[in-house]
């Protein structure tokens, strides 16, 4: 089997708005995300770290940078004065958006880190021929609608190879969740991109309003401006912040089941201290059936008091004194479990 390169990502945020507990949860569902998802399509292998600062991200990662207010012609991926992809993320009040934005740039970096791969295909406009689609794996499944969660973490859907493909077939996966259904669809809140040979014009189908999707005629570009996915996203960003923007209220209302973790986190972190003091003898261990059961009650009594947030009632520690923790827009409802949608075969 052929050795892949491996690709190091690091997650840094600069925004006082996210907690470094948050970031490294994040951190550890994009993990999750490219391991067991991301490997099922493409032949990818890699790493996502969190770091308190730019400084501590190692040399050889590709650093995505959460910022506060970077503007449209900034957001996206960039290269370096080394031609090495970065990406900058705009942050967010709610855990349920900065990270789905996150998990959007993170897999088409992983994918294309200099955004200029081209994949030919059938061109989706009737009077077009053979075409190159930009390789933007998140654009046409990107609303908050068609997302899924890792680890309670709202991340994007994403195509697989087998989008290209010039028929449907039956029982092929064209996008992880399966809410992409035939080669080269777009969902509502979506895009894809690609340019004529016959003409060096680029062209979108878009969905950003209406019942269905419509064509647009972008001109040509010229790659001397920056990536080919740069130029673009700065084209479509106002339209790309309104999908991801709904976050879970958006997968909620879509079908998409959703339920906070942050209990079942606190609950295990309490048990797991008391067994720690029990061994380290600080607590002696009761085996008793009555007594644990006692103690039990009183751990759920302990947890009910706790305000449950997104840090759960965790110790709010980290890199930084003065932070505050990003809440939850519209956030779950205690009763509610998460698991992907079982009619797309995914998983959390």
């Amino acid at each position: 089997m052929t050795d892949t390169l491996l690709r190091q990502v690091a997650l840094v945020s600069e925004s006082e708005k996210i907690d470094a507990g948050d970031l490294t949860r994040v951190s550890a569902a994009l993990q999750k995300q490219a391991t067991r998802d991301l490997v099922q399509f493409w032949n990818v292998k890699v790493t996502v770290d969190a770091f308190p600062t730019l400084e501590d991200v190692p040399i050889g990662y590709w650093p995505m940078i959460i910022k506060d207010n970077i503007g449209f012609n900034a957001a996206g991926i960039h290269l370096d004065r080394n031609n090495q992809p970065f990406a900058l993320v705009t942050a967010s009040d709610q855990l349920d958006v900065w990270p789905l934005t996150c998990s959007h740039e993170f897999i088409e970096m992983v994918l294309d880190p200099f955004g200029n791969r081209l994949v030919s295909g059938d061109s989706p406009k009737p009077d077009q021929g053979r075409v190159q689609f930009l390789l933007e794996a998140c654009d046409p499944p990107e609303a908050a609608e068609f997302a899924y969660t890792v680890n309670g973490i709202l991340v994007s859907d994403f195509y697989s190879i087998r989008f290209f493909d010039p028929v449907a077939a039956p029982g092929t996966r064209y996008s992880f969740t399966g809410a992409i259904r035939q080669p080269r669809e777009v969902l509502r809140g979506g895009y894809l991109s690609w340019v004529d040979p016959a003409t060096d014009i680029w062209w979108q189908e878009i969905w950003f309003g209406g019942n269905k999707p419509s064509f647009r005629s972008l001109g040509k570009i010229n790659a001397r401006n920056g990536s080919f996915r740069s130029q673009i996203d700065r084209m479509t960003f106002k339209d790309t912040s309104q999908a991801v923007s709904g976050g879970i209220s958006a997968a909620r209302a879509a079908g998409v089941p959703f339920g906070s973790e942050d209990k079942a986190l606190t609950a295990r972190a309490s048990s797991l201290r008391q067994q720690i003091e029990a061994i380290i003898g600080e607590v002696p261990e009761r085996e008793d059936g009555a007594e644990a059961g006692e103690a039990a009650a009183s751990a759920e009594a302990n947890e009910s008091a706790v305000p449950i947030g997104i840090a759960g009632g965790r110790r709010a520690g980290g890199w930084r004194s003065s932070t505050r923790r990003s809440g939850r827009s519209d956030g779950p409802q205690g009763g509610e479990f998460r698991s992907a949608p079982s009619v797309w075969n995914a998983r959390d």
